[in-house]
């Protein structure tokens, strides 16, 4: 069984993606920002990796999961200086659940204010 969840973006549908696919008990969570509609939540990548991250919850709410089925994320910055400062947001969310987790820095993402983009897997048990 495939479950799409979509996040209402206009994009998604011009893109051809869903924000996650559930397909049995695996759940991928698409790239993730922190932009809301028009807005991006926070300035810093501490803010921003924080908003990012509650936004995966509710989506993996929605998929049937939880930050506790999480086991690999994937984290993009435009600014590897700030590793601390996202690795600070991304252990408050998982310091008990410790997923494998990689971070790597890119040339820039879709839309010049945002810092941090994180794709999530999850494995439901």
């Amino acid at each position: 069984m495939r479950q799409n969840i979509a996040s209402g973006a206009p994009w998604e549908s011009i893109v051809g993606y869903s924000r996650a696919v559930r397909v049995g008990n695996v759940v991928e969570v698409a790239g993730t920002t922190a932009q809301d509609g028009d807005s991006v939540t926070g300035t810093t990548a501490y803010e921003q990796t924080r908003r990012v991250l509650e936004k995966i919850a509710e989506t993996l709410t929605t998929a049937g999961a939880s930050l506790n089925d999480v086991v690999r994320t994937r984290i993009f910055t435009t600014d590897i200086s700030q590793w601390e400062e996202i690795g600070k947001a991304h252990g408050e969310f998982f310091a008990t659940i410790r997923p494998a987790a990689t971070m790597v820095e890119v040339k820039a993402l879709i839309d010049a204010r945002l810092l941090v983009e994180i794709e999530a897997t999850a494995i439901i048990s």
